[in-house]
């Protein structure tokens, strides 16, 4: 399978203003890619592509749950960049809570977000993407896509939908110039769980709490998820994992599907505590 090459033509990068997108955007900038950074955040949107050193790239604020609006920016970019030929979906959030303390609006607040944000982008963007002599489309699911904790219903749920989204449209896809892949992260040092949202029927201080110690179990920088996250799409790649926890969880889950938790509530005794009261 060919590699891609980046120079002169368009990746476009979803949650680009921050963490791993931004890093991913870096990354490609320095390889000589034409870039369209969608976030919601345009400030960060804004300084991003003023650090940038090349040229050609554009900034998109944009929600990806406004169907219409990510419709109408698929356009604007297809009009400013002739050839689209990567899609990297870094966009996501995080949501604290068990079962009783989440209400239906809260998870299905983050299943359009994680979820259906990723399917509508790339939806909207695979025409273009159909146009190339080769494209790729990176989504970027979890370790929770591979083995679902306590205290995670909402963020597990959303990404194993990402990991069945991808793996059905890689199949859709298998004998045409558009390959599909999925990278799983395992604790990259973002700021995605401890500026995510938690159910509003949780403390704040007990969400800090658990916040806190999930965040402590991060190890990977941003700059080498992203380092990663740009070799599986100019690779093609259909399955990267990132971190040597990824990797166990992988084989754990493979291995025992119904027990891999028995080893996993240990280390995340802390970080899936959303009850216990804190100590005054």
């Amino acid at each position: 399978m060919p590699r891609l090459e980046v120079r002169d033509k368009t990746t476009v990068i979803t949650g680009a203003a921050s963490g791993m997108g931004a890093d991913v955007a870096r990354q490609l900038d320095e390889r000589g890619a034409r870039l369209a950074l969608i976030d919601r955040n345009e400030e960060g949107l804004m300084a991003l592509a003023a650090e940038l050193r090349g040229t050609g790239h554009t900034i998109h604020a944009l929600d990806l749950t406004d169907d219409a609006a990510v419709a109408a920016v698929a356009e604007e970019i297809t009009a400013s960049h002739p050839h689209v030929q990567a899609l990297v979906t870094c966009a996501g959030s995080s949501m604290l809570g068990d079962i009783d303390q989440l209400t239906m609006d809260e998870m299905r607040w983050l299943m359009d977000v994680n979820l259906w944000g990723t399917v509508n982008v790339t939806k909207a963007l695979l025409p273009a993407m159909r146009r190339e002599p080769a494209a790729h489309i990176t989504h970027i699911a979890s370790i929770y896509g591979l083995a679902a904790p306590a205290g995670r219903i909402p963020y597990a749920m959303s990404k194993f939908a990402v990991r069945g989204f991808t793996e059905a449209l890689r199949h859709e896809l298998e004998r045409t110039n558009v390959t599909v892949g999925a990278v799983y992260p395992a604790g990259v040092k973002t700021g995605i769980i401890l500026h995510g949202r938690y159910a509003a029927a949780l403390d704040p201080e007990i969400a800090q709490r658990a916040a806190t110690a999930q965040a402590a179990m991060y190890h990977t920088e941003p700059a080498d998820a992203a380092n990663t996250i740009v070799e599986a799409t100019v690779r093609r790649k259909p399955r990267v994992m990132i971190g040597r926890q990824a990797r166990i969880v992988d084989v754990l889950a493979r291995i025992t599907p119904t027990g891999y938790w028995a080893a996993m509530r240990r280390p995340l005794k802390d970080a899936v505590d959303t009850t216990t009261p804190l100590r005054r």
